[in-house]
């Protein structure tokens, strides 16, 4: 199942190679709502992996963004202590713009695909769980 979340660019950290085989990297983003009257700020980590790492590159920090990202969850046991790891895979990001920003007009506002943010072609692109 795939979700999705909104919100401002806060960090972008490096790419980590794991592996020989295997590599990630991390970025956070602030998700702030209005809740009963007052305002609430989540700050959601979300990892990238293998050829998507490169999905955050060309957005920059304060740009708001859509994440499209999946929901995974490992056990991992050690010495009788069992703990749980849980992972927001992002595998997609399009920029919110505002048209008419630089003119103080923000009636309308769109999501413009990044889907050349891609490390993989744009016709290949198909992460559609379904």
């Amino acid at each position: 199942m795939s979700y999705e979340l909104t919100g401002k660019l806060v960090a972008k950290y490096d790419e980590v190679q794991r592996t020989a085989t295997f590599k990630t990297r991390e970025f956070a983003v602030e998700k702030t709502d209005d809740i009963g009257g007052r305002t609430v700020t989540n700050y959601v980590k979300f990892q990238s992996v293998q050829d998507k790492t490169a999905i955050i590159d060309r957005v920059n920090i304060g740009d708001e963004i859509k994440v499209f990202f999946n929901i995974k969850g490992s056990k991992w046991e050690k010495n009788g202590t069992v703990n749980y790891i849980t992972n927001l895979d992002a595998w997609r990001i399009e920029q919110v713009l505002k048209p008419g920003a630089d003119k103080g007009t923000t009636d309308n506002e769109y999501m413009e695909p990044l889907d050349t943010f891609s490390a993989t072609p744009p016709d290949a692109i198909d992460d559609l769980p379904f």
